[in-house]
């Protein structure tokens, strides 16, 4: 399990959180294993107090299941929730898109220029972490140029299901198709044609079925 490093000004139950959920999207504690309060405790130096609220909170998203006097368990991925989480994200981010191509800034094609060039560098280094970072980021990108962050963190709220589907996928190695995805999607940005922009990401975000 990866140790990340506890922020500032983060309390014991939020970095527990986000630290299962790191490792839970990054496939680093697999779907259908056991998770120990008394060793994520003793991994995270935290009281077993915040561990244990850290996983309700991930019971309630359906991250972990908790069976009383058994333990608790990753959750397996379910396919129908990844599908509902791909679909409420393509409806929000073509609508994005459409926005951005009425008039996006050219500081943000230059960044997301930028991002595809870091990501052409993790996929030669097979650094498959940092290569969905920056798929994040590509796409949060997007709509920070149209001023819709908020809307960002709420489908970012919704997608941990999916981003457990692209982790395996990058586990696997298939993740090739994405820089070229990117490429073909600022590409149109820069057309300003949003048709062709609903059509790339359309395709780009139903790779994963």
């Amino acid at each position: 399990m990866t140790i990340l490093e506890k922020e500032r000004s983060e309390n014991a139950r939020s970095y527990a959180v986000r630290v299962l959920l790191y490792n839970i999207v990054h496939l680093e504690l697999t779907p259908g294993s056991s998770v120990s309060e008394n060793e994520l405790s003793s991994a995270l130096s935290l009281s077993r107090t915040p561990v244990r609220e850290a996983l309700i909170e991930l019971n309630r998203i359906g991250l972990v299941e908790i069976i009383p006097q058994k333990g608790s368990y990753v959750s397996k991925i379910d396919y129908d929730i990844v599908e509902e989480s791909r679909f409420l994200r393509l409806v929000m981010e073509n609508a994005v898109l459409k926005l951005a191509c009425d008039g996006i800034d050219q500081s943000y094609l230059d960044a997301l220029q930028q991002n595809i060039q870091l990501q052409r560098q993790c996929s030669e280094t097979k650094d498959n972490d940092r290569m969905l970072e920056l798929d994040n980021e590509f796409h949060q990108l997007i709509f920070q140029s149209v001023n819709k962050m908020w809307s960002y963190h709420i489908i970012r709220e919704q997608m941990v299901h999916f981003d457990r589907l692209r982790a395996l996928s990058a586990k696997k190695g298939h993740l090739d198709y994405v820089i070229s995805d990117h490429e073909d999607i600022l590409y149109a940005l820069k057309r300003h044609d949003a048709e062709m922009a609903e059509m790339l990401m359309t395709r780009h975000l139903a790779r994963h079925r």
